[in-house]
């Protein structure tokens, strides 16, 4: 699992997780793998990390720059998988102006291809 996107069904909003699951040198994200949640957060606070989610933010607002996008949330998250701990990017996305209780198929295929967009710019899997 790279990315896992969760859309809400009551909101026009949806929730995109990216796992770090290869080093990153130009971060200084050399060692990406813990034994426990507790161990990834000074991976987390880093300014390697800090500068990697600035890239983030950059690609997604041109991602959606005119799209009915907007980021309701970027930070990091500890990510789970195969019994070891890694870094990831959380993300919380807002269809705006949506008429409907959920985001509508359009908005979601944007969704979807900006996180393929993050998750291949920054090399992050």
């Amino acid at each position: 699992m790279s990315i896992r996107i969760t859309h809400d069904a009551h909101a026009p909003t949806a929730s995109v997780e990216l796992m770090i699951a290869r080093p990153l040198e130009d971060y200084d994200l050399i060692e990406i793998e813990a034994p426990t949640p507790r161990d990834v957060d000074p991976m987390l606070a880093s300014q390697g990390f800090r500068d990697l989610i600035d890239e983030a933010r950059a690609i997604l607002e041109r991602e959606f720059a005119g799209q009915g996008l907007k980021i309701e949330q970027l930070t990091g998250a500890i990510c789970h998988n195969d019994g070891t701990y890694r870094p990831g990017i959380w993300i919380v996305v807002r269809e705006v102006g949506a008429k409907q209780d959920e985001m509508s198929s359009e908005a979601r295929t944007r969704v979807t291809a900006a996180a393929e967009s993050v998750r291949t710019t920054l090399q992050i899997s």
